[in-house]
């Protein structure tokens, strides 16, 4: 929990209490459903929470934006997302349902009025969103093609609508059809642990 402090000032005791929850919650689920891999369990706020929350350094969503996240898993990077931007809404799936299963419990037990979770394929989607999220669930291409025509039109943020995908390791190749719309944010300039140093967020405007 010490980890989101360090970086993001501000949070209201509300907030804290949410992030501070996040632990107990995932462990709890843990012992019943292999959410998070149980290697990276005692991780969970550097390797998930704060990983996740690198979209809000890049990006302060403001109120009444809409978000889809797809591939959510457990819930990232959109649980996290969804604290830190509680006038944001939130749109989580996954294909698979105990996944969702987890998702829509922790949102309950920490009183997230802004999540929405379902066990749906993206493809089936037609529901229209300022930003597209997601935690690399698919070569870079192939994610694109799946999710640009649930972007809006119309602009309400400071960066025109688009794709925030977090990836990391050498995807040089996945990008090269996007390289002269795309911006690349290096993890390792906003956080300072060393899991970060490969991380980074791609950023695609539509």
């Amino acid at each position: 929990m010490e980890i989101i402090l360090k970086y993001f000032t501000g949070l209201t005791e509300q907030q804290k209490e949410q992030f501070a929850s996040l632990s107990g919650l995932y462990n709890d689920w843990n012992e019943k459903i292999n959410v998070i891999s149980r290697k990276d369990i005692g991780s969970l706020f550097e390797k998930h929470v704060l990983h996740s929350l690198a979209i809000g350094k890049v990006l302060k969503f403001r109120k009444g934006t809409r978000i889809f996240d797809v591939g959510t898993g457990g819930g990232f990077p959109g649980i996290p997302l969804a604290i830190l931007f509680p006038e944001t809404n939130f749109y989580l799936i996954d294909s698979i349902g105990k996944k969702i299963k987890v998702v829509n419990s922790i949102a309950q037990s920490l009183g997230l009025k802004n999540v929405e979770a379902e066990q749906i394929r993206a493809e089936e989607v037609d529901k229209k969103f300022d930003f597209v999220v997601s935690r690399a669930v698919s070569d870079f291409p192939s994610f694109v093609s799946l999710v640009r025509n649930n972007i809006k039109k119309t602009q309400i943020n400071a960066l025109p609508n688009g794709i925030l995908y977090l990836k990391g390791g050498d995807f040089e190749d996945e990008i090269r059809p996007f390289s002269k719309r795309i911006f690349i944010h290096e993890l390792s300039q906003l956080f300072d642990e060393d899991y970060f140093s490969t991380k980074k967020l791609i950023y695609l405007p539509i």
